[in-house]
């Protein structure tokens, strides 16, 4: 009867461990492109999960808290359905943040956001990456942007402080150094030779007139060097990028850098700009920028397609 006793204890701390366990580091699905867009349609203002969890506290594995950043035109939930969710599982604490608000935001009911001016969303990064630090006690956290996204910090880096905050700044696709649209800006922006405003000012989309090739922004951002010292840097790039063009203006040249182009890696990957957030080996190699950063990693390659990624 002893022994029965003994073992019935022994279960029951077990199972009460295994419990603990599972409390303490919850599973988070992971979506899919389809995720993204139904979570826009349905809740703009949600977050993926495992996302904006203020009660996280990073780990001694994983000391720095990672802060996503949507595309222009894209917010958090229909962004970082997959990746969110797949940092979190592995003991990050992440947080995304919709910044570039105006008024197509509002008029959209939230489904449309990055498209404010990119020096005042660098500002709203810098409370956001201070409200971070703050809950998390962390000194620095890692940036993961898309498009946009991935460009924007490095204004928040060299402009406004953020240098001494931002431990890696990981970009997929980010129009670095602009985009001509494969000549898009230069047909729907003809009216500034007459004289009149850029037709992408007019709708109310200043980050899209800033990220054309050429502009006083990108200019004023590249000037001196497309990287600030203490700051890691890696860019993950598709040949199909469609936005981003020549597609080889989203690499960055300096110390610390490391310019990763998905077709070197996995020849076969299809995705486009629009499926970077959602592309298997594209995450993967996230993963490994933020840490461990094995030299010479090769991510598992699958069926990536255009605008939906790995299916």
């Amino acid at each position: 009867m002893l022994v029965l006793a003994s073992v019935a204890a022994l279960a029951a701390a077990v199972l009460a461990t295994a419990v603990s366990c599972a409390a303490a580091a919850p599973h988070y699905p992971v979506g899919t492109a389809a995720t993204g867009y139904a979570a826009e349609l349905i809740d703009p203002a949600s977050s993926p999960p495992g996302v904006n969890v203020w009660t996280c506290k990073p780990s001694a594995a994983h000391p720095y808290p990672v802060v996503l950043l949507p595309g222009t035109l894209y917010n958090v939930a229909d962004s970082w359905q997959a990746l969110g969710p797949i940092l979190a599982d592995d003991g990050y604490c992440v947080y995304g943040l919709s910044y570039g608000a105006d008024s197509l935001t509002a008029l959209t009911g939230g489904r449309v956001s990055a498209i404010g001016e990119i020096g005042q969303s660098a500002n709203q990064l810098a409370v956001f990456v201070d409200q971070v630090l703050k809950s998390t006690g962390a000194a620095q956290v890692d940036i993961v942007g898309w498009s946009q996204g991935g460009m924007m910090p490095r204004q928040y880096i060299k402009f406004d402080g953020g240098a001494r905050y931002v431990h890696d700044l990981v970009g997929l696709a980010p129009s670095s150094h602009g985009t001509t649209l494969d000549g898009l800006f230069a047909l729907i922006n003809g009216d500034t030779f007459i004289g009149l405003p850029a037709t992408t000012t007019l709708a109310d989309c200043m980050a899209c007139t800033e990220q054309e090739v050429g502009s006083s922004f990108l200019a004023k951002l590249g000037a001196g060097g497309d990287t600030v010292p203490g700051v890691s840097y890696t860019v993950i790039e598709t040949t199909h990028d469609e936005v981003v063009t020549p597609y080889t203006s989203a690499f960055l040249s300096g110390p610390e850098v490391t310019n990763i182009t998905l077709q070197d890696q996995c020849p076969l990957d299809l995705a486009d700009h629009l499926a970077m957030p959602y592309d298997g080996p594209a995450l993967q190699d996230v993963v490994n920028a933020l840490g461990p950063d094995q030299a010479g990693f090769s991510p598992d390659c699958g069926l990536s397609l255009p605008v939906l990624g790995s299916l």
